[in-house]
């Protein structure tokens, strides 16, 4: 179902198009025991099974808990919106025919975000993510539900593959692997076609991911552009590819020259992790197709000679006191639309790095994935930036 705005002019477009899964987030505080209690983690993202099933009842009517608009990638794309010109980012995804779905098109009315969801036909409900926040750790439960039903079809139909056309820039999150693998590989053909020079971003989105869902993610790889997650999932992206470390910048290394499509511009692979330096790694342009091997095969294979060739950088993240954190759920969300925001500006690697951080930092001092209204304008955290685009871009 398209929202009531209208398209914009054929030759504009909107430059940053987002896919994966709306989902409305309920939120509260937690300890041990509800951890517990659902078999969860502190610290880590999981799909719901049917012991989860009573969790999100349980967080609405006994821990007070928060509803907010939610969906990895949906969170980055309204970031991404926050900082960039009025009309510059679309998202799809797909939801039920219900009032959580109106919570979503309301949150992303008010971002300025371009949503067209799919609404399924089937009954299914929108998607709810369980969320129980302790300390500064966060675990998510999600129920897809609806967001499951996602279809190639929806992508397909004309009026929202004029604005794929249009789209410059792909943000793929890595949860939508779990839903419509087909979607995603027809956006990572387009960002491919010769002479259309698209670019494809990546999330791998949660570590159980590369560990579960490895064949699809394989599937995908030699489309990728940049590639964003942070040291849990990278290093959950080592192990089902028996790279045996733990080395950030070593796996960001192996990220950097597995095989790709498009030679004519080199792939990017970023990890951040948490207070410690986000690592950047950046193959040479042509290298990361040196050799004719699958994805899944590519990881062992690559020898110290491969990943000589990668320029090796890192960025120091900016302290914020402890007192004003307020919830890191979101944090890698808003980091990856800031990043985006850069892309879309045509800013340099050092700045659009420079902005997730600003971002992301923004984020943490709000409740829930979210961003404070009045919007704030950018402003560099890294003294050696200009907020205005390089002649030296990203992309």
């Amino acid at each position: 179902m398209a929202t009531t705005s209208a398209d914009p002019p054929p030759s504009e477009g909107y430059p940053l198009l987002c896919l994966e899964n709306p989902l409305l987030d309920i939120q509260a505080q937690g300890d041990a025991a509800l951890l517990a209690k659902y078999g969860l983690k502190a610290n880590d993202a999981i799909l719901a099974e049917a012991k989860h099933h009573g969790l999100f009842d349980d967080l609405l009517q006994n821990h007070s808990a928060v509803v907010i608009a939610g969906g990895a990638a949906q969170n980055t794309a309204r970031g991404a919106q926050y900082m960039l010109a009025a009309r510059s980012v679309l998202y799809i995804g797909c939801v039920g025919a219900d009032a959580s779905a109106d919570t979503l098109r309301a949150a992303a009315a008010q971002a300025g975000l371009r949503v067209e969801y799919r609404v399924d036909d089937s009954g299914q409900a929108t998607g709810r993510c369980g969320v129980i926040i302790t300390g500064h750790e966060r675990s998510m439960c999600t129920d897809l539900a609806a967001a499951n039903h996602y279809q190639l079809e929806h992508l397909q139909r004309p009026p929202i593959w004029r604005l794929v056309e249009r789209a410059r820039i792909y943000y793929v999150g890595g949860y939508h692997l779990t839903v419509c693998l087909p979607a995603v590989v027809a956006l990572a053909e387009e960002a491919a076609s010769e002479g259309k020079q698209k670019v494809l971003v990546l999330s791998l989105a949660a570590p159980f991911i590369p560990l579960l869902f490895k064949t699809q993610l394989d599937q995908t790889a030699p489309y990728w552009d940049y590639v964003v997650g942070n040291e849990t999932e990278a290093r959950s992206w080592a192990e089902a590819h028996d790279l045996k470390t733990t080395d950030i910048a070593t796996i960001a290394k192996h990220l950097a020259v597995l095989p790709k499509k498009n030679t004519t511009r080199p792939r990017t692979v970023i990890v951040t992790q948490g207070t410690d330096p986000t690592i950047v790694a950046v193959s040479a342009p042509g290298y990361a197709s040196s050799e004719a091997l699958s994805a899944s095969n590519a990881a062992k294979h690559s020898h110290s000679s491969d990943i000589a060739h990668v320029t090796l950088l890192t960025y120091p993240v900016p302290r914020i006191a402890p007192d004003q954190i307020n919830d890191t759920n979101g944090a890698g969300d808003a980091f990856a639309g800031g990043f985006l925001a850069g892309l879309v500006q045509g800013v340099s690697l050092d700045a659009a790095v420079d902005m997730g951080m600003w971002l992301a930092g923004l984020s943490i001092r709000e409740q829930g994935p979210s961003y404070p209204f009045p919007k704030r304008t950018y402003q560099p955290l890294s003294s050696s930036l200009s907020s205005s685009p390089s002649a030296s871009s990203a992309i």
